[in-house]
């Protein structure tokens, strides 16, 4: 399953799917633990909302092809596939504990 667009042709976050609403999205990154995390949700929220990928990403500076795969990825596993998980680079100095 890909990206669902809608009649129009715009990109769609499948938030019924997750039994969850654009409201449901916004708490959630409010709250989110990483600022990569509120993002991406954020990003969401605001699909849901009616922007583009392309205006979300041109306001997040962000490219519009990777709000359009937050979207696709939310859409197929829900909101834990947009957790920040750290995936490279030197250890912290201070682990976190």
């Amino acid at each position: 399953m890909g990206v669902v667009e809608s009649e129009a042709g715009m990109l769609k976050v499948e938030c019924a799917r997750s039994n969850q609403s654009s409201s449901i999205l916004r708490e959630e990154a409010l709250k989110a633990n990483h600022a990569r995390s509120r993002e991406r949700l954020m990003a969401l929220y605001e699909v849901c909302n009616g922007k583009s990928a392309t205006q979300v990403g041109r306001e997040t500076g962000r490219n519009p092809q990777t709000v359009m795969e937050w979207v696709h990825r939310y859409n197929q596993t829900g909101m834990s596939a947009l957790e920040y998980q750290h995936t490279g680079g030197h250890p912290p100095f201070f682990p976190q504990g």
